[in-house]
């Protein structure tokens, strides 16, 4: 596989928002209604963002935070950002979806897909650190919407629609590598000119994002998601999955997770986690004792102790029985 990533130099953009129409236009997606008056809009924010965030006809937005700098002459100016699908090499989103439905694409590594094979759980919205995924009514289906990374240009050998409309040339795509070494370059040419904020971002959040961002004015004036971590009830669903050896166990058991993150867990619930033989803190995912758990649920029970009758008759018998703690002396 070769790592693709797309770069965003926000102290080349201008803010024409060019990459937005290229992406509505490119994956037919509508536009927002507006009011006759922008300032009566409900997606107007009072920044010139519009829309104010992502939604079910929106993959890509352009944001325009303002902001104030001792170092600057003007001393008030706008940090343009990039708000999309950070297409995360650690996927939350991948990791939780039970159905299958958004995969690591093998030639680029972004994360796509597959409306057909989404079933409508938004999961994947709790998993995500970057508040991304939206959702559209798709013929009385609920479906996931977001950026794909065009993987489907791409495999034709041509860039995403965003990157071949920006005319300041503020988004390049290529080689994940190639474009951090740009990002790398362009961040020393802005610090030697006075930019000591600027800084790199995506190169190793998430263990790597395939957006890769020359932020001029820093990480607080462009709005950025400092150190993004997975959820921790994601976490816990995500751990599941090697439980279970193959196929429908995998199936059974992420949807005991999605049924639990629905429902909520009470705080500071104690689970038995007979994988490592810790007990964990349901909530947080940390560790509160190491070793065995005699008293606690495992993590198995408790994703499945809410779980209709039905459902629990189909687990597979390793998971129908779960284990104690104390009781895994075999």
């Amino acid at each position: 596989m070769t790592e693709m990533a797309i770069l965003f130099d926000s102290s080349r953009c201008t803010g024409c928002r060019g990459c937005q129409v290229a992406c509505k236009c490119w994956n037919d997606l509508p536009s927002e209604p507006t009011a006759e008056n922008p300032y009566d809009s409900v997606n107007w924010d009072d920044k010139f963002t519009h829309p104010a965030d992502l939604n079910s006809c929106t993959r890509l937005i352009m944001t325009f935070n303002d902001f104030e700098s001792e170092s600057s002459q003007k001393r008030v100016g706008w940090a343009f950002s990039r708000r999309a699908c950070q297409h995360c090499t650690n996927a939350g989103c991948v990791n939780i979806c039970p159905a299958g439905a958004l995969r690591k694409d093998e030639d680029t590594g972004m994360v796509t897909y597959d409306q057909d094979k989404c079933i409508g759980c938004q999961n994947c919205s709790a998993a995500c650190p970057f508040d991304v995924p939206r959702y559209e009514d798709r013929g009385g289906k609920t479906v996931i919407n977001k950026c794909s990374g065009c993987v489907d240009r791409v495999a034709h050998g041509m860039m995403p629609a965003c990157v071949t409309t920006c005319q300041p040339g503020a988004l390049q795509f290529g080689e994940r590598d190639a474009m951090i070494e740009l990002a790398h370059e362009r961040l020393a040419f802005l610090q030697d000119h006075g930019y000591q904020d600027a800084c790199v971002y995506g190169e190793s959040e998430m263990d790597g994002l395939h957006v890769i961002q020359v932020l001029k004015h820093g990480m607080d004036a462009h709005g950025a998601v400092k150190d993004p971590q997975i959820p921790a009830a994601a976490f816990l669903s995500g751990i599941m999955k090697p439980v279970t050896a193959v196929g429908a166990g995998a199936t059974v058991l992420g949807l005991a997770a999605m049924f639990g993150l629905a429902h909520g867990y009470k705080r500071d619930t104690l689970v038995y986690n007979d994988g490592t033989g810790d007990t964990i803190s349901l909530e947080s995912g940390q560790v509160t004792k190491q070793g065995n758990g005699p008293d606690e649920r495992t993590v198995v029970e408790s994703m499945t102790e809410n779980l209709p009758e039905k459902v629990k008759d189909k687990l597979p018998a390793s998971l129908a029985q779960g284990k104690k703690g104390g009781d895994d002396d075999e």
